[in-house]
């Protein structure tokens, strides 16, 4: 997602100023100014009477740049950061966001340059589709990544609810944070064989290390028998993409095949029953309508949409925004 030139404003199609800008490794000191930055854009955007109060304390950017702090890049204006981005690696699939860019820097190019080394670094990963998460009411978002490739695909609904106090479920599952040390390498190996299901090459073990390593919350593990059936990869709390009281599936996935509905709703069902015992009061996930029995499941249990925008996929298909997909996500 980018603001103002990209989860920010992309570039106007009409004539832009120039600016001097250098794009390098974001580095970590910049950190708390380049925090700042992504909410004052977004904040200013959408007209927020206080735009640093942009989402609260969840954290987009610190997270980010501990997952993969080679795949974040910040642009400096003689040596002072004036915005960044971030690319996320999930195998075969490859995203990036927020985008982001000071206020009074917007329409000189500076989105287009930050968008450079991203591009670079799904060539480097042999990324075969590549996707964003942008406002879908703004021809300059639209018209910066058509630039390099992008097009619009599906809307992607961002969904919450109000917990539910749920009981521990009866069924099988698993914290991935309380396997054993020796048994993670093979449980990541049946996540990504079940993602892989889903998508061919699609793989989140890069997000589920992220989440254990930082604390940001945990996977939930579904089972049938001895088979993964179905994943989670959650947030919960300030300092999280969820913030303080929210629970938030950034990605889940059930496998294909006749029991996937119901597989989705035990999957609802247990990640609701851990966010009910975290202390949780809003259950948030995501939902592309090219996946449309996910998205609909969501609206009859109750989740209604805070806000809406368009997936765009490099090249022109949709990946795995198609029918009869039990995913959760929403590119951001």
């Amino acid at each position: 997602m980018g603001i103002k030139d990209g989860w920010g404003k992309g570039e106007h199609a009409m004539a832009e100023t120039r600016t001097d800008v250098s794009i390098r490794p974001l580095e970590e000191g910049d950190l708390p100014e380049a925090d700042r930055i992504m909410r004052v854009a977004f904040g200013t955007f959408l007209g927020l009477p206080d735009p640093s109060g942009f989402l609260g304390d969840a954290d987009y950017v610190g997270t980010r740049w501990l997952a993969d702090p080679s795949a974040a890049f910040g642009a400096y204006v003689s040596d002072e950061v004036v915005g960044s981005n971030f690319a996320t690696n999930w195998g075969r699939v490859g995203l990036f966001g927020p985008l982001t860019i000071r206020p009074d820097l917007w329409n000189r190019g500076v989105g287009t340059r930050l968008m450079e080394p991203i591009m670079e670094c799904f060539a480097r990963w042999g990324t075969e589709h590549a996707g964003l998460f942008t406002f879908a009411h703004s021809p300059g978002h639209i018209h910066l990544y058509e630039k390099f490739g992008f097009w619009a695909g599906h809307l992607t609904a961002v969904m919450s609810k109000p917990v539910a106090e749920k009981s521990p479920p009866a069924w099988r599952w698993a914290r991935f944070s309380e396997l054993p040390e020796g048994d993670r390498a093979p449980i990541l190996d049946a996540c990504r064989e079940l993602t892989d299901s889903v998508y061919e090459g699609l793989d989140l073990e890069r997000e589920i290390r992220a989440v254990e390593a930082q604390g940001l919350g945990d996977t939930v593990l579904l089972w049938e028998d001895a088979r993964l059936v179905g994943l989670a990869v959650c947030h919960w709390g300030g300092g999280t993409e969820a913030g303080s009281g929210g629970f938030y599936i950034k990605f889940g996935a059930i496998r294909p095949g006749p029991e996937a509905g119901e597989n989705f709703e035990r999957l609802l069902d247990t990640c609701e029953a851990m966010a009910t015992t975290q202390g949780a009061h809003r259950l948030i996930a995501g939902a592309n309508m090219g996946r449309h029995e996910a998205y609909r499941a969501l609206l009859t249990r109750g989740f209604r949409t805070d806000l809406q925008a368009v997936a765009m996929h490099k090249p022109n298909e949709p990946g795995y925004n198609r029918p009869e997909v039990y995913v959760i996500d929403d590119w951001r």
